[in-house]
C-alpha cells in the first residue's frame, strides 16, 4: 500500500476566486492524495475533509507568528533598554547635580520629603498602579477589536478602545487635578505627617507644593504610557525619564544660585509637564489610525455605545482598581516608612539613603525592562485564554529579571565605594558622605532579587479582567516584616538597620507572590523557577565576594570599579554555568551564533 505524505492530508485549496474543486472530481495526476473510503461509508468531499490541529499543537502558521513576535519583541526590548539606560544615565546625573548643588544637609532632606509626592506618583499612576490596570484593559478592547473587524461588526460604530479611553481619560484628568490641587493646600499637614522630626519644615513645605503638580502630569503620562504599550509602541513610554530628568536638571542649574533647593522642586514639576509632551503626538497618531474603520459608523450609535460604556465603567473601574491601588500604595509605604524613622536620626541620613537607592535599585530597572515589554503579551494572551503561552512567558521572564538583577547586585555589593566616589564624591558632598552611603547600599542590595521578582511577579496577577486582593495582601505583609523589623534596627544600626529592615520585607513579600502565582493564575512550575533562582543567587554571591577583594586592591577609585566589575562577570558567569543557572546556556547559545553569523 502506498505510503501518504503528509501533503496528503489536506485538500489543494481553490484557486483566489475560482469555483471550489467538485466533489467527484479529483486530480488525475495525484492519485496518492485519494484516501480509500471505510467499509459501507461513503467518500467524504476532498474540500471538507482538513483535520482539526492536534491538541497543544499549534496551528499551521503558529511558528512563523512565534518568531515575528519573538522579533518584535527583540527590538522593543532594545528600543526600551536604550532609552531606559538613558533614562537612568540622566537620574544619575540628577543625582550627581543635587549632590554637588546641595550636598546632603538638611535642606535636601526637606526637598527629598517633598520628593516623596512624585515618587509616590510614578509608582501608582506610571509604574505600578495605573500600568497594571490599563494594559489588561487596553489589551481586552484591543482583543474585541480584532474580533468585531474579524467578524464584520465594526461598522456599527462600537470601537471598545475609544469607548474605554472616553469613560476613563476626562474622568481620571479631572479626578487628579482635584487631588494635585488639594496636596498643594495641605502641604504643611502632610510634611508633619511625613516627616514629624524635619528640622526644615518650611523649605519641605515650598518644595511639596511645586511637587504636588505631578500628581497631574504623571498620571496623564502613565495613561499614555498604558495605552501606547498595549499598542506595542515602546519608544514613547520608554523616553518618559529621559525627559522628565532632562527637565529637573536644566531647571537646577538654571536656578539654584536663585532659589536654592527649590530650584529642584521646580525642576521636577516642569519634568512632570515634559512626560506628557513627549508622549502626546505618539499616542493622537496611534488613537487616530488604528480607528479611522470605526470613525466611518454613524455617530449615534458610537455616542449611544460609550455613554453605556461611561455608566457601568465606574463600578467596574473601583472594582479593578482599589486592589492594584493597595498594593501600588502598599509597596510605596516602604519608603514612607523609612523617611519617617530617618527623619528622626542625625541630619544627612535620608539623603545618605536617597543616594543609596537610587544606585542600588539601576539592576532592578534593569531586570525589568524585558517585563515591561512583555506585559502585553502576557496580558492579551490571559485575554485570548491562552494560558500556556501566558505560562512559558511568565517562567522565562523570571529567569531573565533573575540574572539580570543579580549580576547586577553583586557588581553593586562588590564596588559601592567605588562607585559612589565616582558618581557623587565633588562639591558638598564629602568622603564621609561617601563611606555613608556606600555602607547603606551593600545592605540595600539584598533585597534587590526582591524587588525584582515583585515587579515581574505580580504582571500576571494582575493581567486578567478582575485583578485579586492576594498582592495586596501579600506587600501588606512584607510591609508589616519591613515596620517590625525596622524600628528595633534602625534604634541599633541606624540607616543601614532601615536597610536590612526593607530587604526583609520585599523578599518576604517576593516569596509569597511566587507562591501564589502558581496556585492561583498561572500555573508556573514554582519549584523549578525557585530552583534556578537559587542558582544564581549562589552564582551572585560568589561573584560579588571575588569582585570585593579585587576591588579593594586598588586605591582609585575607577580603577577598583572597572577590575571589579570584570571580576565579578567572570565569576559569575563561571559559577552559573557550573551550579547549571538557567538562562546562561541560551545566552551563551544566542552569542556563538551571532559570532558565528557575523563571520
Amino acid at each position: 500500500m502506498t505510503r501518504l505524505r503528509p501533503a496528503a492530508l489536506r485538500p489543494v485549496p481553490p484557486p483566489a476566486g475560482g469555483p471550489p474543486t467538485p466533489p467527484d472530481r479529483r486530480p488525475e495526476s495525484a492519485p496518492d492524495r485519494q484516501l480509500e473510503p471505510a467499509p459501507g461509508r461513503q467518500p467524504e468531499p476532498a474540500p471538507d475533509r482538513r483535520p482539526e490541529p492536534a491538541p497543544g499543537r499549534p496551528p499551521d502558521g503558529a511558528g512563523e507568528e512565534s518568531t515575528r513576535l519573538g522579533r518584535s519583541l527583540a527590538r522593543a526590548a532594545a528600543v526600551t533598554a536604550g532609552l531606559t539606560a538613558a533614562g537612568s544615565l540622566f537620574g544619575l546625573l540628577r543625582d550627581q547635580a543635587i549632590a554637588q548643588l546641595f550636598g546632603a544637609d538638611a535642606g535636601t532632606d526637606a526637598f527629598l520629603v517633598a520628593w516623596t509626592v512624585p515618587e509616590l506618583a510614578a509608582t501608582l499612576l506610571i509604574e505600578d498602579a495605573m500600568a497594571l490596570v490599563l494594559v489588561p484593559a487596553f489589551s481586552l478592547a484591543l482583543s474585541r477589536r480584532a474580533a468585531a473587524r474579524a467578524g464584520g461588526t465594526e461598522a456599527d460604530g462600537t470601537d471598545p478602545v475609544r469607548a474605554l479611553m472616553a469613560a476613563t481619560l476626562p474622568r481620571l484628568a479631572l479626578l487628579l487635578a482635584c487631588a494635585a490641587g488639594l496636596l498643594a493646600l495641605s502641604a504643611p499637614y502632610v510634611v508633619r505627617v511625613l516627616a514629624p522630626g524635619l528640622p526644615d519644615a518650611g523649605t519641605a513645605v515650598d518644595c511639596l507644593r511645586l511637587t504636588a503638580l505631578t500628581v497631574l502630569t504623571f498620571g496623564l503620562a502613565g495613561y499614555f504610557s498604558a495605552a501606547l504599550r498595549a499598542h506595542r509602541h515602546f519608544v514613547a513610554p520608554a523616553a518618559i525619564y529621559l525627559a522628565y530628568n532632562t527637565g529637573i536638571i536644566a531647571v537646577m542649574f538654571a536656578g539654584h544660585d536663585l532659589w536654592g533647593v527649590r530650584a529642584a522642586a521646580l525642576g521636577v514639576a516642569v519634568g512632570g509637564v515634559l512626560m506628557v509632551l513627549v508622549q502626546l503626538p505618539a499616542f493622537v497618531t496611534r488613537l487616530r489610525a488604528r480607528t479611522e474603520g470605526f470613525l466611518r459608523a454613524r455617530a449615534g450609535r458610537a455616542a449611544r455605545a460609550v455613554r453605556e460604556h461611561a455608566r457601568t465603567g465606574t463600578l467596574v473601574g473601583v472594582g479593578v482598581l482599589a486592589p492594584v491601588a493597595t498594593f501600588a500604595v502598599s509597596r510605596q509605604a516602604q519608603v514612607f516608612f523609612e523617611r519617617f524613622v530617618a527623619s528622626s536620626l542625625p541630619a544627612g541620613a535620608i539623603s545618605h539613603l536617597n543616594y543609596a537607592q537610587k544606585v542600588a535599585q539601576l539592576p532592578m530597572v534593569l531586570s525589568l525592562m524585558v517585563c515591561t515589554v512583555t506585559f502585553p503579551v502576557v496580558a492579551r494572551a490571559m485575554a485570548d485564554g491562552d494560558a500556556a503561552a501566558a505560562r512559558r512567558r511568565v517562567e522565562r521572564d523570571l529567569a531573565l529579571a533573575g540574572l539580570v538583577v543579580l549580576l547586577g547586585a553583586a557588581y553593586v555589593v562588590a564596588c559601592a565605594p567605588q562607585i559612589v566616589g565616582l558618581l557623587f564624591e565633588r562639591g558638598a558632598f564629602e568622603a564621609p558622605d561617601t563611606a555613608a552611603t556606600a555602607a547603606v547600599m551593600r545592605v540595600y542590595s539584598c533585597g534587590l532579587l526582591g524587588h525584582s521578582m515583585v515587579g515581574a511577579l505580580v504582571r500576571p496577577f494582575f493581567s486578567g479582567r478582575r485583578p485579586p486582593w492576594y498582592p495586596a495582601a501579600a506587600m501588606g505583609a512584607g510591609l508589616a516584616v519591613t515596620v517590625g523589623a525596622g524600628v528595633p534596627a534602625a534604634g541599633g544600626w541606624g540607616v543601614g538597620g532601615i536597610a536590612a529592615a526593607n530587604a526583609l520585607g520585599i523578599t518576604t513579600t517576593a516569596a509569597l507572590l511566587l507562591h501564589g502565582l502558581g496556585a492561583r493564575v498561572v500555573a508556573i512550575d514554582v519549584p523549578q523557577v525557585a530552583s534556578g533562582l537559587l542558582r544564581l543567587l549562589v552564582a551572585a554571591g560568589v561573584a560579588a565576594v571575588a569582585g570585593w577583594a579585587a576591588a579593594g586592591l586598588f586605591p582609585v577609585p575607577l580603577a577598583g570599579a572597572v577590575v571589579g566589575g570584570v571580576v565579578v562577570l567572570v565569576t559569575f558567569l563561571a559559577v552559573g554555568l557550573l551550579v547549571g543557572a538557567p538562562e546562561l546556556p541560551h545566552l551563551f547559545a544566542t552569542v556563538k551564533r551571532r559570532i558565528q553569523h557575523a563571520r
